[in-house]
């Protein structure tokens, strides 16, 4: 058996015992390359039942194993017929489980199927009218000439033997297509994305009428069975957690108090790159109103002598991530031994983080690193610690749901998403004590000014960043040359895409009149507004 296989496996072994702990009914999605595969596993998540993303080399037969109650088969940049398209194993037609491909999902479904798919004569994409022929199963409860997401340059053209039309655009003649005797189903459109009006009510249909599922994937069913996995991984060793004070580390805090109390430890390290008086405001909150202990560690003019002269964002990830658990080791030791490191690693920070995916043996490549996570991509080979992720598998609005399920104050629910390498990645270029007090300040005034006037629930992040480059400004009739600072206000609901925010323009009026005035070192302030993609939300 090859590495590639061996591995896939393992990895699949590794899938199969926490799926099993958390719930029977699962729904998989084979994953072709698509940087949106994870909203379809979102998706179908709300409507309470699990689902879970696994790579297009999955065999059959270890996806019988899963037991899953239907596949979902992605989307992806390739064609069906380009050299080293990902085709997944043609088995799963026989499995007896529901299928469902979308866009290039479909079209392989169509290739493998007996089917034909060519480069259509005229590409769709963006929004379309959706017209049903047959408003049964799939697409029951969705109306004819509701708008679907489009994104596709090839189409099909002949349905495989059994296979009928469900519905077609103006440009696209199916549109759906199903194959009812096998239930076996095929959209061009992408119900996953919020353009796309009659999405939610289509897979709605998929999950519950068709793989006759039931929603038991609940908040309390999460907690639950993640006390259960967390004590039976853990036994009576101790936990050393990385706490941030953000809603997935502080979550992450309350469950594994809740699993095994006292054999927890959170320690805070203060890298020096926290946002103003955030260090002295988590120690509080955690010491005096929660009582779960915590090991204050001020480190930082380690992490600042580290990144001296500095300037690649990877580099930055890298360094801190590495800084982190050394700091880590060295402080457990004084507090330990400790056999685990937890973490509040979630669902996207493991997707943004994966690494180019290329078989060894065809070299098909599927996903593409877009940024390294320090929790993730920055970890030393020779670790020490053995980590446990309980929130890995999560988007950010379920572990907001967890972390209210058990006890968390909406203070820290509600706080917006920081970074792990905090203000160092939002500084561009070298990362100095005179830039961090800088943006400090700067940061500061945009979080005073979006909470009062009552926006700070309306966006997903809110900061500031600062440009390594200096320009001129007039300020008292005198000549400056300063920073400036970007302004970087984005909508989202999970972080996988985000808009820029419709900010009023006398807010931000406010926001940039009171930098310019109140922070020393900065003469310009000026507005991103650019969506994600193509840009993400960060900036390094």
């Amino acid at each position: 058996m090859n590495t590639a296989v061996t591995l896939l496996t393992e990895q699949v072994s590794q899938e199969k015992q926490s799926l099993r702990l958390i719930t029977r009914q699962i729904i998989v999605i084979l994953d072709f390359g698509s940087q949106y595969s994870e909203l379809i596993a979102r998706r179908v998540r709300e409507t309470q039942v699990y689902s879970e993303v696994l790579s297009y080399r999955t065999t059959a037969e270890q996806i019988r194993q899963l037991n899953p109650k239907g596949i979902i088969l992605s989307g992806g940049p390739s064609s069906v017929y380009d050299t080293g398209a990902p085709h997944c194993d043609p088995e799963i037609w026989h499995l007896g489980i529901p299928i469902m491909g979308v866009c290039y999902g479909m079209q392989l479904m169509v290739q493998q199927l007996g089917g034909e798919v060519s480069r259509a004569t005229r590409g769709e994409y963006g929004k379309a009218s959706l017209y049903v022929d047959d408003a049964t199963d799939l697409l029951a409860n969705v109306e004819t000439g509701t708008t679907m997401w489009m994104s596709h340059g090839d189409s099909v053209n002949t349905m495989p033997s059994g296979f009928e039309l469900l519905a077609h655009t103006d440009n696209t003649p199916c549109a759906a297509i199903a194959n009812h005797a096998h239930k076996l189903y095929g959209v061009q459109f992408h119900p996953e994305v919020v353009h796309s009006h009659g999405g939610g009510a289509l897979i709605r249909n998929f999950v519950y009428d068709i793989c006759e599922c039931e929603p038991t994937w609940t908040t309390d069913a999460f907690v639950e069975e993640a006390v259960r996995e967390i004590k039976a991984r853990v036994g009576n060793k101790r936990v050393l957690l990385a706490l941030s004070g953000g809603v997935d580390s502080s979550t992450l805090a309350f469950l594994l108090y809740k699993a095994i109390g006292e054999q927890l430890t959170c320690m805070f390290i203060d890298q020096g790159f926290m946002r103003k008086l955030e260090p002295e405001r988590l120690v509080k909150l955690f010491k005096d109103e929660f009582h779960i202990p915590v090991e204050y560690v001020n480190a930082r003019q380690r992490f600042l002598t580290a990144l001296d002269g500095i300037t690649d964002p990877e580099e930055k990830r890298r360094i801190i991530g590495h800084e982190f658990i050394r700091v880590f080791e060295e402080e457990s030791r004084r507090l330990g031994p400790f056999d685990y490191l937890a973490q509040g690693t979630l669902y996207p920070d493991v997707i943004e983080s994966a690494d180019t995916n290329v078989d060894p043996q065809t070299g098909e490549r599927v996903a593409v690193k877009i940024k390294s996570h320090h929790n993730v991509g920055g970890l030393p080979k020779d670790l020490r610690f053995k980590l446990i992720e309980p929130l890995r598998k999560l988007f950010k609005d379920e572990v907001r749901k967890v972390g209210r399920s058990i006890g968390l104050p909406e203070e820290i629910v509600q706080r917006h998403p920081f970074p792990g390498p905090g203000l160092a990645i939002r500084i561009l270029g070298e990362v100095t004590a005179e830039r961090l007090n800088i943006l400090r300040d700067a940061d500061l005034i945009v979080r005073q000014e979006i909470n009062q006037n009552g926006l700070y629930h309306d966006c997903w992040q809110a900061f500031a960043v600062l440009l390594p480059i200096k320009s001129v400004g007039v300020m008292g009739d005198q000549r400056t040359y300063a920073y400036p600072i970007v302004l970087r206000i984005v909508t989202s609901e999970d972080g996988m895409t985000a808009d820029w925010a419709r900010v009023p323009y006398d807010v931000l009026e406010v926001i940039s009149n009171r930098i310019v005035n109140e922070v020393k070192g900065v003469n310009r302030v000026v507005y991103d507004i650019t969506s994600k993609p193509p840009g993400t939300i960060e900036w390094e």
